[in-house]
């Protein structure tokens, strides 16, 4: 049997060694009891486990006694060479904390910790999103705004939003969040509020903020415009659709050279919004595309469609068809309900031929690539809706007052089986925009509103998006995809909470008073009184003669003030202006669904105002989903509460796992995908902890009472195995540092258990017990491995605190002399040359001698280790000088009963001996030096007894000690 192995930084000597070595030495015989005094036992009085009240009084008591409260003051106080800021995405001020709000805040709490720890002065000021519908919502109830003033709304939104960032506050602070909870920032703060208005102002100053009347979302359910980011798609969305005729009256003349009577011939359109024919302006058809007139085989009947979209057509109808061009220009058409109406064909690029007929019913009032043709084309745009979703006096008798999306829809269609328009009818599942708010289909009509021109930022947006690091990657292509989607945005609402525009119209023309000597103003007031200020004031304070003077406008008394609200999504896009001390933040930190929402919001307003990104890298992270991968929702009944994850709920199945279980599940889990929470990942979770607890015990009980100031030793003078195992612990610490700046504290965790479970347990710890509990007290050997494993608690300590800042803290509270401060500590002294190769060189034997003896006891052999002249055997001396020894490091490492080392085996071997052979490649200095070395064993049971005090089968007899033993007894004595 051969071993062949060579050294690599990535192998550990792994192999189980005594069980009786490892363990505590029994109680029971009186040879064991008389010397058990004397055995340095591991003591300390950090608990194994925490469990219950226990755990949740004792993180208390941590968070109280530790300063978590004064902990970021401190830290902006002191002086560093080098700063972090995170800036924090505002949540909403309406509601309870939910484990979103966990992923989060722990997510970005871990990163600052971390920060923090290696010295660096952290910026880092929590906010909220306080304005807006669904607070507003909330705030009135049943109540609704009728007979409310606008300043009574107000009060009632900023009440109910005050309750909820009360609530949220607690939350976060319990789950030790670090921050100074006193100095947040508010959208709804006057401070905040005029930092918002310059942005608005400058923006407006070079025309990229104007009032323009075109198609918007527009929400019946809540009586406001959207923006694209305050929109769901409802992918299962079900539509009466259509496929409706526009009889030609003039033929386009390709047409007519072939076909002859006009009359003969109809457009044939289809529609999933059959309430929007009454505003038909024209119909649309793909450029250079062919298209066909198709006869009906029963009736005669001709219809004008695309060649593309016959087949699907012919299936429908059952028709001859005939390719007859695509030059349609010139064609105009009879509206179906409106006599004497008469609509023209016209060419767009947005026509496309996945569905329907290739030709485009198009109302520019109720669709954005219908209002660019009608812009194209001066064709009018006419709204025939109103704000509630109804038809308005210029659709008819027949239709006014009716809603659009229900009987509204339903009479048009019966108007178009009338007058024979209506070919054929069918239900259409599409994906269909839905307020997010209120969960209710929008439609799109026109309305006077103030919009940012995206399309003039967009190329530069893009470009500062180039600068910015994305994690992950895959996620930057959706930011440009979303950015891509939005030509303009609807900045306005028509609702009272909110910052109002500063906006002020003449009262005969209409026209908008607003330039930068009157927003400065009111936004100098804002800073002083608050927004509300806007309905308190008189106009006159609002508008004083001054401004008037410098805008060279009218008399006061000629103008009102305007009544919209700027839009959430610009409230919260401003945060860089209002709260960033520097031009811009090292990293913004949210989930996925701000793509489309704050990302974008705050790099459009930062690229129009400064011509750059407000940060220098993003992270997006997944949502918080059950444990089965399913969206959360009451309804289901998976919503978890992380009150009651923390606190426990009713019975044994939701018990109180406390904060730090909540962070380390945050910490575990890939904050890149969908997050999943549930039982049996807390529990898993709880149960990690344990298992690093057990190892923190067993570092603080062996380092009772040693003092690293006066009794360590320094690593030139250590044993091998300690020194390497400083090595280690300076390859974990860059491991972990690198995942760390990675935002990857999955990766941490890995890496930190990897460590625990192969590195100390299976390897050091269980090599070591016998140095550190029976050798003298104040010995070398045991205070060189003392003076390590304070490296390794202190080192593991600082790079779980982070994660776990109350189990760090805990640590801190039983290990006097550390003060929690700064990052781990690792020294390239540490990598001493030929150190490694020594150690893995001697783990390689080991190897070779534990698979001689399969499941048997170590102690209980003598091994007979032979290796030829040269490094190997160099190396191996390093570890044991003289040819047979008990107590060498070699025998140690081996954890033997004892080891001879030779050049060459023994004649006088034992025959009965177990023979194995095996070798190992030593690389040094790069690979300037190498040289495979073979090496034999020879593996013989010990005819030592086994000594009463150490266990080791090293004693001459079963009733004496053996000579290390004996020593040490004999000193204390």
């Amino acid at each position: 049997m051969q071993h062949r192995s060579s050294w690599n930084p990535y192998r550990r000597c792994h192999g189980t060694g005594s069980g009786e070595v490892n363990g505590q030495p029994a109680e029971n015989g009186s040879s064991n009891a008389l010397y058990r005094d004397s055995v340095l036992l591991p003591k300390t009085e950090f608990p194994m486990k925490l469990t219950g009240q226990k755990l949740l009084d004792r993180e208390l008591q941590i968070q109280q006694e530790c300063g978590f409260a004064d902990l970021y003051s401190w830290q902006r106080e002191r002086k560093a060479k080098n700063k972090f800021c995170l800036h924090d995405g505002p949540p909403y001020a309406n509601g309870d904390p939910h484990v979103g709000h966990a992923l989060n805040k722990i997510l970005k709490d871990i990163r600052n910790r971390f920060e923090m720890l290696r010295g660096r002065q952290v910026h880092y000021i929590p906010g909220w999103d306080c304005h807006g519908l669904p607070i507003e919502l909330k705030a009135l109830g049943d109540l609704g705004t009728s007979g409310l003033s606008p300043l009574q709304i107000r009060q009632k939104a900023r009440e109910f939003a005050e309750g909820a960032i009360a609530r949220q506050k607690a939350a976060f602070q319990r789950w030790g969040v670090m921050a100074d909870w006193d100095q947040c920032y508010y959208t709804f703060d006057g401070t905040y509020e005029a930092a918002q208005l310059k942005v608005f102002q400058e923006m407006h100053s070079k025309g990229l903020i104007y009032q323009d009347y075109k198609p918007v979302f527009w929400s019946p359910s809540s009586g406001t415009a959207l923006a694209e980011a305050e929109l769901e798609y409802n992918p299962e969305h079900v539509s009466r659709a259509i496929y409706a005729t526009f009889p030609l009256v003039t033929l386009p003349p390709k047409i007519a050279s072939q076909k002859g009577e006009a009359h003969v011939v109809s457009v044939l359109v289809w529609t999933t919004q059959p309430w929007t024919i009454p505003a038909n302006q024209a119909v649309c058809y793909m450029p250079n595309a062919q298209y066909s007139v198709v006869k009906r085989v029963d009736n005669s009947e001709k219809f004008l469609v695309a060649t593309e979209r016959t087949a699907s057509i012919a299936a429908l109808l059952g028709t001859d068809l005939q390719t007859v061009g695509s030059l349609l220009e010139g064609g105009i058409c009879k509206h179906p309900t409106i006599p004497d109406k008469q609509v023209p064909l016209l060419p767009a690029n947005h026509v496309t031929m996945v569905k329907g007929t290739g030709l485009v019913h198009t109302a520019p009032a109720h669709g954005m690539e219908d209002y660019s043709v009608a812009s194209q084309f001066k064709l009018p745009v006419e709204c025939m809706v109103d704000e509630d979703g109804k038809f308005n006096e210029l659709a008819g008798a027949e239709l006014q007052k009716l809603s659009v999306v229900t009987e509204g829809n339903d009479k048009v269609i019966s108007m178009l089986k009338q007058c024979n328009a209506l070919l054929k009818e069918e239900q259409c599942v599409h994906s269909y925009p839905y307020d997010w708010r209120t969960k209710q289909p929008v439609v799109i009509r026109p309305s006077k509103q103030w919009f940012i021109n995206t399309e003039t930022l967009k190329d530069k947006a893009k470009e500062a998006l180039q600068k910015v690091r994305v994690l992950p990657e895959s996620a930057r292509s959706s930011l440009l995809t979303m950015l891509d989607r939005r030509t303009y945005w609807c900045i306005s609402r028509q609702r009272s909470w909110g910052v109002p525009i500063p906006v002020f119209y003449h009262k005969e023309s209409g026209e908008a008073l607003i330039n930068k000597y009157t927003v400065s103003h009111i936004a100098q007031l804002f800073k002083e009184k608050g927004s509300d200020c806007w309905w308190e004031l008189p106009i006159e304070t609002l508008l004083p003669p001054e401004v008037l003077k410098k805008s060279k406008a009218g008399a006061v008394s000629d103008y009102v003030r305007g009544e919209d609200v700027l839009d959430i999504w610009f409230d919260s896009g401003a945060s860089w202006a209002a709260v960033l001390e520097d031009s811009r933040a090292d990293v913004y930190v949210e989930g996925k669904d701000q793509i489309g929402g704050w990302f974008q919001s705050s790099l459009l307003t930062s690229v129009a105002v400064r011509n750059k990104a407000p940060y220098k890298s993003l992270v997006v992270h997944g949502f918080a989903v059950s444990e089965k991968g399913e969206k959360m929702s009451k309804s289901v009944g998976n919503v978890v509460d992380p009150d009651v994850v923390i606190n426990g709920g009713k019975g044994p199945t939701e018990p109180a796992y406390g904060a730090d279980v909540l962070r380390w599940w945050v910490a575990e889990s890939n904050v890149f995908s969908e997050v999943q929470i549930g039982p049996s990942v807390l529990n898993s979770a709880r149960d990690s902890i344990s298992k690093l607890r057990n190892t923190l015990k067993f570092l603080l009980g062996n380092l009772q009472g040693f003092d690293p100031r006066l009794q360590a030793v320094d690593p030139k003078q250590m044993h091998y195995i300690d020194q390497y195992m400083l090595h280690l612990l300076r390859e974990y610490s860059i491991k972990v540092t690198d995942a760390y700046s990675e935002f990857d504290a999955g990766r941490v965790i890995r890496v930190l258990q990897a460590f625990i479970t192969r590195e100390l347990s299976s390897f050091y710890f269980s090599i070591i017990k016998d140095r550190l509990y029976c050798d003298a007290e104040d010995s070398l050997g045991r205070r060189s491995c003392q003076t390590v494993l304070e490296e390794i608690l202190d080192g593991v300590t600082r790079s779980i605190a982070p994660i776990l800042p109350h189990m760090a803290e805990e640590v801190y509270l039983h290990a006097p002399g550390h003060d929690g401060t700064g990052w781990i500590k690792s020294s390239s002294v540490w990598r001493r040359p030929g150190l490694e190769e020594a150690v893995e060189g001697a783990c390689a034997i080991r190897d070779c001698f534990l698979s001689s003896i399969p499941g048997k006891n170590a102690a209980r052999y003598d091994l007979t280790v032979a290796i030829e002249p040269g490094l190997l055997f160099e190396l191996m001396e390093s570890l044991q000088e003289e040819p047979t020894s008990t107590t060498s490091q070699l025998a140690e490492l081996m954890m033997a009963a004892r080891v001879n080392l030779a050049t060459k085996m023994p004649r006088d071997l034992d025959p009965e001996a177990l023979l194995n052979h095996g070798t190992f490649l030593i690389n040094l200095e790069g690979g300037v030096i190498r040289e495979e070395s073979a090496y034999s064993i020879a593996v013989t049971p010990t005819s030592a007894a086994r000594c009463p005090r150490c266990r080791r089968y090293t004693a001459n007899s079963a009733d004496c000690l053996c000579p290390r033993c004996q020593s040490v007894i004999s000193q204390a004595h």
